[in-house]
């Protein structure tokens, strides 16, 4: 029972805290102008939902254990992604959210994975193993669907002449939300059935290059794997108190961005930091171990179920509610995502990797938090 209680604790500290600030803490949030309050409740519901999600990936690895790749990788990027989608709608309904936050949310997603997950994972991996081998099969696969949603929900919307802004018209939202769903749901099958080995560890590292199999893969994973159904279930229970913790963070954000009259765009990298963490540090530890295929399963699946997942969502809720959306980028955001997918093909237009590789992303990475405080 005392092991079951430790392994469990995420789901158990989100779960009380949703008790508490659902019931004698509801009062707090209506005292949001003192200072010490807000930013006391804001580190405490953003911890435990990094701490959830944590847990989230756990149950996640343990199935990827069980399930072997890129299943596991799978389930781990939609629950993270679903988390991400849980925290954007509620910023979108809490009344007074920018039209630019789902767009910067992807954006801050794209950068972040492409540039800061890559750029570390590729450099750690390059420092400990010189070069590293992957699928390049698989990374094209990611990167031509990505270059094509990228472009067609964050560039093209500022193109069209229906709309005065970014924003598209209902027929667009309706018919450019469905071609994405149906191009990812394409992939999906590509990944999971007909080519599933394009996402597998090339067999020649495995035998060759010191680069792991399925074994050492096991091995290096200090999980305690129970059952398909047991890591499943609390997957799902742990994912629970984020979901329900959203509209919580939601309202804090939204009003601490006006009290200390910080960038709206800082709204999206908090989001974005609260799903990538730990996403990110299953990444680096991936690289570091040399199972670099992982790596990039975890980095431009996620980059990829952002754009093919929160474009119809937040589409969906902007509809539905009447919600303004504003999906075009502007100007210096468009020059960055579009060097991110340039250097994106080149890093992984070859077999193997190195630590330059890294270190270039890495720059693109800062520059972009350089220009969200001075742009």
């Amino acid at each position: 029972m005392l092991s079951l209680i430790r392994s469990e604790a995420a789901f158990i500290v989100g779960a009380v805290t949703t008790v508490i600030l659902m019931t004698v803490g509801a009062p707090w949030f209506y005292r949001l102008d003192n200072p010490l309050i807000l930013i006391g409740l804001f580190v405490w519901v953003f911890v435990v939902m990094v701490r959830c999600a944590f847990g989230v990936v756990r149950h996640a690895d343990s199935l990827a254990e069980l399930l072997g790749e890129p299943y596991g990788t799978l389930i781990l990027t939609i629950s993270v992604i679903g988390i991400e989608v849980s925290v954007i709608a509620a910023l979108m309904l809490n009344g007074n959210a920018e039209p630019t936050l789902a767009r910067d949310t992807m954006l801050a997603v794209v950068i972040i994975v492409m540039n800061g997950m890559v750029g570390l994972s590729l450099l750690v991996g390059g420092f400990r193993h010189k070069e590293q081998e992957y699928n390049l099969q698989g990374a094209r696969a990611f990167l031509g669907v990505l270059l094509t949603l990228a472009t067609v929900s964050l560039i093209l919307p500022n193109f069209t002449t229906s709309t005065p802004d970014g924003s598209l018209t209902p027929l667009q939202s309706i018919l450019f939300a469905s071609m994405t769903l149906a191009l990812y749901a394409t992939f999906l099958g590509l990944q999971t059935t007909r080519h599933r080995a394009y996402f597998d560890q090339p067999t020649a590292a495995a035998a060759g290059s010191g680069a792991p199999g399925e074994d050492d893969h096991k091995k290096h994973h200090d999980l305690e794997v129970r059952s398909v159904p047991y890591h499943a279930v609390f997957l799902i229970l742990t994912l629970l108190p984020i979901v329900l913790l959203s509209k919580k963070l939601a309202a804090l954000i939204d009003f601490g961005l006006d009290a200390f009259s910080l960038p709206h765009a800082l709204g999206g990298v908090l989001v974005a930091i609260l799903v990538l963490t730990p996403e990110g540090v299953a990444a680096l530890k991936a690289a570091a171990l040399n199972h670099l295929q992982r790596s990039v399963n975890i980095c431009l699946g996620s980059a990829l179920a952002t754009i093919s997942l929160t474009v119809p969502a937040v589409v969906a809720i902007g509809l539905l509610t009447g919600t303004h959306v504003e999906l075009g980028l502007e100007g210096t955001e468009m020059v960055l995502l579009i060097l991110t997918l340039t250097l994106s093909i080149l890093t992984f237009g070859a077999t193997r990797t190195n630590m330059l590789q890294g270190a270039v992303h890495l720059v693109v990475f800062f520059v972009y938090f350089v220009l969200i405080f001075d742009p």
